[in-house]
């Protein structure tokens, strides 16, 4: 599944936790990357590490809820890279976990700015060259939530949901210009996010965070959390000729989570 082309790929979010891991796959697997995350420090460090891995790598501070910095930050990498091939769409929040009357107005339109708005603004930016040149990769990082009712997390899902919607819109509006164009959608993550919304959500549940714990794991065929490793592999497949024929699917990497 190398990249044998070394295109270049964007991955939003890219500074740390699962974009750092889909980064560092892709530049594995053969792919120049550009990373994009408001946050400087957390880029450059992947920037080294793609380095390390032989890659030309581009750190770009941008703000993805911002339609101006999105279009500068997309005119800052191609002048340093060259065309974009590949956009993974993985920035996101995970926005409270509380119940709707709970809930602030700026809560909820941060989430959908964020995880939903930032992937728009991030997939206009590179639509027009991808048709120009009638090849091109968007994979959007959804989640499991973005297709069952998910009490507390209203944001959220509706954000998630959402970008699913985006995906299959773009899939048939970029398909015959041989772009595809490709949702995947995580069961829970081990790490810091799941951790922080388990504690979030037994406190508002009035219950132990090993109880929480154990209702997620109750929900997945296999017993166990997916790892960022997981999603970042799957992110490389479709990345790779192997998914060149794969286009508006919404893809479980979750370990068998019954929705």
């Amino acid at each position: 599944m190398n990249l044998t082309d070394h295109p270049l790929a964007v991955v939003t979010g890219g500074g740390r936790n699962l974009g750092r891991q889909i980064a560092l796959r892709l530049a594995h697997q053969g792919a120049d990357v550009a990373v994009m995350s408001p946050d400087s420090e957390d880029l450059e460090r992947v920037v080294s590490e793609i380095h390390g891995l032989g890659r030309r790598a581009h750190a770009a501070v941008v703000d993805i809820t911002s339609e101006e910095e999105v279009r500068a930050g997309f005119a800052e990498i191609r002048h340093a890279l060259g065309p974009i091939e590949i956009l993974v769409n993985n920035a996101g929040i995970a926005g409270p976990t509380a119940r709707i009357d709970e809930i602030a107005y700026r809560e909820w339109q941060e989430c959908l700015d964020v995880n939903l708005t930032g992937a728009f603004l991030c997939s206009q930016a590179v639509a027009a060259e991808m048709i120009e040149r009638r090849c091109g990769k968007i994979i959007n990082i959804s989640s499991v939530a973005g297709k069952i009712g998910y009490p507390l997390r209203a944001p959220y899902a509706a954000s998630k949901w959402g970008l699913i919607g985006l995906s299959l819109t773009l899939s048939k509006e970029l398909g015959p210009s041989n772009v595809q164009v490709n949702t995947i959608c995580p069961g829970p993550i081990q790490g810091p996010r799941i951790d922080a919304v388990i504690r979030d959500r037994a406190q508002e549940m009035e219950k132990s965070e090993e109880e929480v714990r154990q209702i997620y794991l109750s929900t997945m065929s296999l017993g166990r959390m997916v790892t960022m490793k997981d999603v970042a592999d799957m992110v490389a497949y479709l990345a790779s000729q192997a998914g060149d024929n794969i286009s508006g699917q919404a893809i479980d990497v979750s370990a068998g989570y019954d929705v």
